[in-house]
């Protein structure tokens, strides 16, 4: 399992954040796209008070576009090779279409624009009402982060463990994740954690998840600020859920299944070619050649041509990957093929 930052510096970066994010829905009619010699791009919203301008990251960018219905590659290439047609398209149509948007702010920069609708369920008060649950179940947290997109947060519980054969022992544990800037859903899943080269797979297919819809938030042609205080209240009944399926993904039933199912993987016999199995595998799932490269090394090096050292490649392969989010994909990529069915990988195994 790739490493990440401790819990003390999340539990820093998180209280940092905190304080620094504001939230604010307004019309479209109150925001204006400027475009610096830079290339960059700011925001300048008319509050309250007076114009205050904001850098906009890449995310936000992309969901910007979106909402106007410009393709992204246009917008790109206006961007770095017309800013000023890019500015007149896009507050062209911020003035014309009339709806409400949510721009979540962290540190004086547009990280998301969102729909007046999307429900704030943010990382700190997920991991407020989360980690005292985990705190009291004698387990540890293996790995955690916040990337620009999502927080993770990667536990184990090392007294449910089960022996996949002599020497080969896993136990459970849960990746609970989150994206406040509507890069996906709030997620709690299944985790099994393999000794023998601590990686870990994700059960894909056995997790809550909650996506941040909710109601329109303000109706007016002014500007509504939310400050973290607002957001408490709001979500306090939502994250007690949540704590409730955390125990649950924790159980020893939940993890006996999910262990079994890796087992029987054992069974599964890659009669052909592994270069070949590993090229099925990278353009089923869409990995890159150096991707495909890094499983197909890990297969050859582990001498285990079955379904189970295919599954243990992908996810041992997770550990080299730069990016945590990418990383992370991997070892749901695991899970996902734990739960292929037979004739899915009758095409894996017997690639020739």
């Amino acid at each position: 399992m790739k490493s990440g930052r401790s819990l003390q510096s999340l539990a820093q970066e998180l209280d940092r954040q905190r304080i620094s994010k504001r939230d604010l829905v307004l019309p479209s009619s109150l925001i204006h796209h400027t475009t610096r010699e830079d290339g960059e791009t700011e925001l300048v919203v008319e509050e309250p008070e007076s114009p205050r301008r904001y850098d906009v990251t890449p995310l936000a960018r992309r969901q910007l576009a979106d909402k106007l219905r410009i393709p992204l590659a246009y917008f790109e290439r206006m961007r770095t090779e017309q800013p000023t047609l890019l500015d007149r398209n896009v507050n062209t149509w911020l003035e014309q279409e009339g709806d409400r948007h949510m721009l979540r702010t962290l540190d004086g920069r547009v990280r998301a624009v969102l729909s007046d609708r999307y429900r704030r369920l943010d990382n700190h008060d997920l991991a407020e009402h989360v980690l005292p649950i985990l705190g009291h179940l004698d387990g540890r947290v293996e790995s955690a982060e916040l990337t620009e997109t999502k927080m993770y947060i990667k536990y184990i519980l090392p007294r449910l463990q089960y022996e996949m054969r002599v020497g080969d022992v896993v136990q459970a544990g849960i990746v609970i994740s989150n994206s406040e800037v509507g890069h996906g859903t709030l997620t709690v899943q299944p985790l099994v954690f393999r000794l023998v080269c601590s990686n870990g797979m994700i059960a894909v297919d056995q997790s809550l998840r909650k996506t941040h819809l909710g109601r329109a938030l303000g109706s007016d042609n002014s500007v509504t600020i939310f400050q973290d205080d607002t957001l408490q209240a709001d979500d306090r009944a939502f994250f007690l859920q949540v704590r409730d399926v955390v125990q649950s993904a924790l159980s020893e039933a939940t993890f006996l299944q999910v262990a079994a199912k890796m087992q029987k993987t054992m069974g599964i016999e890659l009669k052909g070619s592994p270069v070949k199995t590993v090229e099925v595998l990278r353009q089923r799932y869409t990995l890159t050649e150096a991707e495909g490269d890094g499983v197909l090394r890990h297969l050859i090096t582990g001498g285990d041509l079955s379904g189970y050292g295919l599954v243990n490649a992908v996810t041992h392969y997770s550990q080299e990957v730069g990016d945590y989010d990418r990383a992370t994909e991997f070892e749901a990529l695991g899970g996902k093929l734990v739960e292929l069915s037979s004739r899915e990988w009758k095409g894996l195994a017997e690639a020739a």
